[in-house]
């Protein structure tokens, strides 16, 4: 009881904070006001719905390309559904606010009490999905109230986490709601097991089904490909100051080489960092580039969101930014096209960086020197650089099929229940 209360406590407190940080920083702003008038907003919406709903809650747009693939899987064999997506954070919402796939999308309203139950009792799912490491006690504990069922995948646990600790009851608790998971790996499952929790299996990380699907038909960008035209390039994805500080001597030295680097925040600032840290080279923004000028520039920077994923069908090698400090991006992406990868030093919290560190498709580096030396190998020689792209490329490949298997349940679990 103690705990709950905290709990609750917390989601007000932090609610209040969001709301004075609003004044100055606009993600919390973007946060703020999504939500004000939102549970009326959403009973409105919903007040003469007579179709089964289905919820998918991500909490940013990492966690919704994880989820993307199940959304239009199930959108498409269960077209009588309405499909109701949530994000937690602005960085997923405001990008994905008009996804086409659903029918609705808004911010996750905080996680008090008053709000669970507002908005389980407007929307009224048959099946709710949280993915990959979304939970959220007094959601739970609405859904529960209800007939719905309560899925999780991409699920991944690790063992400092409260779940598996010996005070960690109330944590558990929460787990135990769940009427199914589909983990990640053999760690999560192991550490479910711990706690008694056998509703599961293995199923993999959905994303390999997404960055398969973007490798397939990956967007047409004119722009990028008139750059890219009989050249070798380097696509820098979701770049850092500590990533362009790394890249800093392998710019500015290497000659004969394209660089579309693509800044994981996108604004004036960061945009001169890049210009000003590759000075002797020319650089040009994607917003204000022409194909009849592009060729005339070594450095394309995209100003622009949504465009990464496919701009790796034009790399010979890619650059993943992150791994110094604060988070390695999707090295799935580039993976998926069958191409070298180097990353910074610190990616032990991501299992796909482990594994192709190991198989030695994945290079990570410390410094400077070290990423020159790694880019001037695969740049100059041909056969290690094909041999690097088959490992990546061949990983992705290998992991397949999660989306089938979480479908294949709701088939199960939907035919029963209708």
């Amino acid at each position: 009881m103690i705990q709950e209360q905290l709990y609750d406590l917390g989601n007000y407190a932090f609610s209040g904070a969001m709301k004075l940080a609003s004044f100055l920083h606009p993600k919390a702003k973007q946060f703020v006001e999504g939500r004000r008038g939102l549970l009326s907003n959403i009973t409105t919406d919903f007040k003469n719905n007579t179709s089964p709903v289905a919820w998918f809650h991500c909490a940013s747009l990492g966690e919704f390309e994880q989820g993307r693939p199940v959304i239009e899987a199930f959108k498409e064999i269960f077209n009588h559904y309405k499909i109701v997506v949530t994000f937690y954070s602005p960085s997923g919402f405001e990008v994905q606010k008009n996804y086409d796939k659903a029918d609705f999308v808004y911010y996750l309203p905080i996680d008090t009490k008053k709000n669970a139950s507002k908005f389980v009792e407007a929307i009224q799912p048959k099946i709710a999905f949280f993915v990959k490491y979304e939970f959220w006690h007094n959601y739970l504990n609405a859904l529960k109230k209800t007939s719905a069922k309560i899925v999780s995948f991409s699920t991944i646990f690790r063992p400092n986490q409260a779940f598996f600790k010996e005070n960690g009851g109330f944590q558990q608790n929460m787990l135990k709601q769940f009427d199914y998971f589909f983990t990640q790996d053999q760690r999560s499952f192991d550490l479910l097991s711990s706690i008694n929790i056998n509703c599961k299996e293995i199923a993999g990380d959905t994303r390999f089904d997404r960055v398969a699907e973007i490798c397939a038909k990956p967007k047409d960008i004119p722009l990028a490909a008139k750059f890219s035209e009989q050249q070798k390039v380097i696509v820098v994805g979701s770049s850092w100051p500590l990533d362009i500080d790394a890249l800093k001597k392998c710019v500015n030295t290497t000659n004969n080489i394209k660089w579309i680097i693509a800044p994981h925040e996108i604004s004036e600032s960061k945009i001169n960092l890049i210009k000003n840290t590759f000075s002797d080279k020319k650089a040009i923004t994607f917003s204000t580039a022409s194909l009849d000028n592009i060729q005339d520039f070594d450095i394309l920077i995209i100003d622009n969101v949504g465009m990464l994923s496919s701009l790796y069908q034009f790399a010979t090698i890619a650059y993943v930014g992150g791994a110094f400090k604060e988070g390695l991006h999707n090295i799935l992406e580039p993976a998926t096209f069958g191409i070298p990868i180097v990353i910074g030093a610190e990616y032990s919290k991501f299992n796909e960086a482990i594994s192709l560190v190991e198989r030695k498709g994945v290079f990570s580096i410390k410094n400077g020197d070290e990423c020159l030396s790694i880019i001037i190998r695969l740049i100059e020689n041909d056969n290690f650089r094909s041999t690097t792209g088959n490992v990546t490329k061949n990983y992705v490949a290998e992991n397949l099929g999660s989306t089938e298997k979480i479908i294949s349940y709701c088939k199960t679990i939907i035919s029963e229940n209708e």
